[in-house]
């Protein structure tokens, strides 16, 4: 992936940690359009993906001592995007999650008997909080798959593809979830 008209991915990242911003602007320059295409496939979303493009390359900028140059940029680069659209994704299963499950008002014309009491509210927003703490509480490979398969309704297959593990893995590791969350909601 890198240029070979100019300079190397490597040398870039060794100017770039001795303070040279442009060489770090160019690593930028050469690897958003890919990074972009990459995320933007992740989640399913052309805008947000810049945003966590962004994300990336800022935590890019700030692990650069851990880049190996022995290693390719784009595959380093692309680990950090995949992390970045994983943490989006889980933040939006959470979204999607409280939205459908707390009992809101949207529409001020709905019949006043058809809403829920303040009482109910209150309940909805209790156990909504009592299973996010649940689920932050699983080990992350078990959230992970969690969210996945139950938030996000990926099929197994899909599962597995987005985190490098096998469907069986997949499986395995969303019925370890679920017992595990169940021990916790009832403890």
């Amino acid at each position: 992936m890198s240029d070979t008209a100019g300079p190397s991915d490597a040398e870039l990242a060794a100017a770039a940690r001795a303070g040279d911003q442009r060489a770090f602007a160019a690593i930028v320059t050469r690897h958003k359009a890919a990074l972009h295409r990459l995320v933007a496939r992740i989640i399913g979303d052309r805008e947000q993906a810049l945003d966590v493009v962004q994300e990336s390359f800022v935590a890019a900028f700030g692990a650069l001592g851990r880049y190996d140059p022995a290693r390719p940029m784009h595959a380093w680069l692309s680990r950090i995007a995949i992390n970045k659209a994983r943490d989006w994704q889980r933040r939006q299963a959470v979204r999607r999650f409280v939205g459908a499950v707390l009992p809101f008002a949207a529409d001020s014309a709905e019949v006043a008997t058809d809403q829920p009491g303040p009482d109910r509210i209150a309940e909805g927003r209790a156990a909504v909080a009592e299973l996010e703490r649940a689920i932050a509480a699983l080990p992350h490979r078990l959230r992970e798959v969690l969210v996945l398969r139950t938030i996000e309704g990926l099929d197994q297959a899909e599962t597995a593809g987005l985190l490098g593990i096998s469907a069986k893995a997949v499986e395995t590791r969303l019925y370890r979830a679920r017992a595990r969350l169940a021990e916790l909601l009832e403890g």
